[in-house]
This record gives structure tokens, C-alpha cells and sequence, in this order.
């Protein structure tokens, strides 16, 4: 039988909410990346749907993603200043630098620099830089854990069909 996740375990349970979200987001975030484990550039591009959803471009969108919701919504920065695309339909756009290793580093540089972003804040302070408005971190850190568990889902599909068609 599979051991539970990390975030079953007795001692993140026990610990205070905002520790809990950190472990369930830093979960979903390794789930999403290990996705490309032991594929190659051709397989982590291969696209299999109408969309431009590819293995390397949902790992490149959730950098994108950790950015917007962590970068954007917490420091007020617009995208243009971050260096980000302007909407999530183009973070899925592979360019001939990406790369398995290069789109995986960013997306975990992305992860670190949300986490230390949040560190310091509470989960009921505000951030002001979402165009919804001021969002308390809580509904941030539930929205991306929405958002990485629906990308795990459909990179766990794609693997499938890649490493199975």
C-alpha cells in the first residue's frame, strides 16, 4: 500500500493553518514538476490536445501562475515589470530556450520566491495587487491549490497517454 502524502502526516497536521497550506502548495508544486521526470525535450513538448497544454508548458504556466499570485498580487508589480506574459493563455507558450531543465528550475525558483513573498505575511492580511481587488493570503494560497491540483490532474493524464500511447 502507497504511503499518504506528507501532508497526512501527524506533525503537518498538528501544525498552525498557514504551515499546513505551505505543505499542501509545496506538495501540488513538487507533484507538478516531478511531472517531466524521465521525459525527453520531444516527449515534455509533445502536444496531445487542441490547447497548447503540453507536459513543459503546464510546468511553465505554473511558474507563471506562482508569479501572478505571489510576485504581482503581493508586491503590486504589473507583469510587464516581473517579465511575465500578460495573459495565462500566452505562459503556455514554449519558446526554442525552454528547455525540460530550464523550464524546471524556473518553476521552482518561482516556488521559492512565493514562499519567502508570503512568509512574513498572515493569512488573513490583504494583497492589493490582483485585479479582483484586495484578497485576503488565505483565498490566494485556496486558489492555488485549485489551480496546481486541476494542472497535477492534467499532467497526470498527459504522462499517461505520453508514456502509455
Amino acid at each position: 500500500m502507497p504511503s499518504l502524502p506528507a501532508t497526512f502526516v501527524t506533525d503537518v497536521f498538528s501544525q498552525p493553518l498557514h504551515a499546513q497550506f505551505e505543505a499542501f502548495l509545496d506538495e501540488h508544486r513538487g507533484a507538478l514538476n516531478d511531472c517531466l521526470n524521465g521525459l525527453t525535450e520531444e516527449q515534455a513538448r509533445r502536444s496531445l490536445v487542441t490547447s497548447r497544454t503540453t507536459l513543459l508548458g503546464l510546468v511553465k504556466h505554473a511558474a507563471f501562475v506562482e508569479k501572478v499570485w505571489f510576485d504581482e498580487a503581493i508586491t503590486c508589480r504589473s507583469r510587464a515589470e516581473i517579465g511575465i506574459p500578460a495573459t495565462p493563455d500566452e505562459s503556455f507558450i514554449l519558446d526554442d530556450g525552454d528547455s525540460v531543465a530550464s523550464v524546471r528550475r524556473a518553476h521552482r525558483e518561482a516556488c521559492e520566491a512565493s514562499r519567502n513573498a508570503a512568509s512574513s505575511l498572515g493569512l488573513d492580511d490583504l494583497v492589493h495587487g490582483n485585479r479582483r481587488g484586495p484578497l485576503p493570503l488565505r483565498w490566494v494560497y485556496l486558489h492555488m491549490l485549485r489551480e496546481l491540483a486541476q494542472h497535477c490532474g492534467h499532467a497526470d493524464i498527459l504522462r499517461e497517454q505520453i508514456l502509455n500511447g
